[in-house]
């Protein structure tokens, strides 16, 4: 396959001013079928495939992976209170949150730890156990993005309920089962120093004649902290197979992550034709990601995939930069970043080109 029109699209969007770089992967049925690198990575050093890069939000599907295998295991249940496992977490009218609602963004604190992003996990963790329930809301009844607080709390029930850091947890229980040998929720200093020029960074491009690089991301501070929200690092060929286990009902070359029926179930509907008060438009989410709303308004939502996925094709985006999801429906599975924040807007321009370009180019629609 040629992926012209993928190709063109990625192209259009560095042409524009959107991103100086960006990596694709895509797969059908398991079997890999694109794996594209264009432009730069970092100032003077071209993207390849091996290039790491962030994940952002898309941290939060595998996440999401690591309490689902808590509730197969009967570690936890979908409707325990948060509190159960954090009791700390019960202060300012946040006893009755369940885990289901933190997993659909139902939960009403979305707020709570902003800015803590790179001060440590117990600190952060304290902050958003202290915060306040919002006004007026009914936890599961109103719904709204939790940026950086909902899965940070969950991450801290994973290592509560295990005994271990969240960061290896996840590297011993998912990455490394999946082969995905390059992706990480934080590099030590050596680590980073060790990638050498293999290490990307994250351009803010909303001023697109004069991109400036992130900070954070050329020295490596930016990785230091795990982060349950959006602390991922790796290549999106890594973060591809994630999606392809998803789409292997759990399992990936004969090692099994999680069960078919929670596969099923963290992409069923939990939370249905309710307006995200964060993005201001109605979006359905599983446990953990967000699931196709095209149908709503017969357009893509914010980080949605694109108008000829299915509606069951379930995923998650990243600040700006990137989106991973799977459509079982027609056996694929996408990752893509572009290295270039644009703003929101100009991210959903820049994004749903490519998306709609790949199932042309697949010939799943013309």
């Amino acid at each position: 396959m040629s992926f012209e029109r993928t190709h063109a699209a990625l192209e259009r969007g560095r042409a524009d001013g959107y991103h100086p770089g960006a990596q694709l992967e895509v797969s059908v049925g398991g079997e890999r079928v694109a794996s594209i690198a264009i432009g730069e990575a970092r100032p003077g050093v071209a993207m390849t495939t091996d290039t790491l890069v962030p994940w952002f939000s898309c941290t939060k599907a595998v996440t999401a992976a690591a309490v689902a295998q808590q509730w197969e295991r009967g570690a936890i249940g979908l409707d325990d209170a948060v509190a159960e496992h954090v009791p700390e977490f019960a202060a300012n009218g946040k006893e009755g949150v369940t885990v289901r609602h933190v997993l659909t963004h139902t939960g009403g604190f979305r707020h709570a730890g902003q800015g803590l992003w790179r001060e440590g996990w117990e600190t952060a963790v304290a902050a958003v156990c202290a915060a306040q329930l919002e006004e007026g809301w009914v936890p599961g009844e109103r719904a709204g993005y939790h940026d950086v607080s909902g899965f940070l709390v969950l991450g801290e029930v994973v290592r509560r309920v295990t005994g271990r850091p969240f960061d290896a947890y996840v590297a011993e229980e998912i990455l490394e089962p999946l082969d995905m040998a390059d992706s990480w929720l934080a590099l030590t200093p050596e680590r980073f120093a060790a990638y050498g020029s293999r290490m990307g960074v994250m351009y803010d491009t909303k001023a697109k004649a004069s991109p400036r690089v992130l900070p954070g991301y050329e020295d490596g501070s930016a990785f230091l902290h795990p982060h349950p929200s959006g602390s991922g690092v790796g290549p999106m060929r890594d973060l591809a197979r994630f999606y392809e286990m998803l789409l292997g009902g759990g399992e990936l070359d004969g090692q099994r992550v999680l069960s078919p029926q929670t596969v099923e179930a963290m992409t069923a509907r939990h939370r249905t034709s309710l307006v995200d008060e964060t993005f201001g438009t109605i979006i359905d989410w599983g446990l953990g990601l967000l699931v196709n709303s095209f149908h709503y308004r017969d357009r893509a939502t914010p980080y949605g995939f694109g108008r000829h996925a299915s509606r069951r094709a379930a995923g998650h985006g990243g600040r700006q930069s990137s989106l991973a999801f799977f459509d079982p429906e027609h056996a694929v599975a996408v990752a893509v970043c572009c290295n270039g924040m644009p703003g929101e807007p100009g991210n959903h321009r820049r994004t749903q080109p490519i998306l709609n370009a790949i199932y042309e180019d697949l010939g799943l629609a013309e």
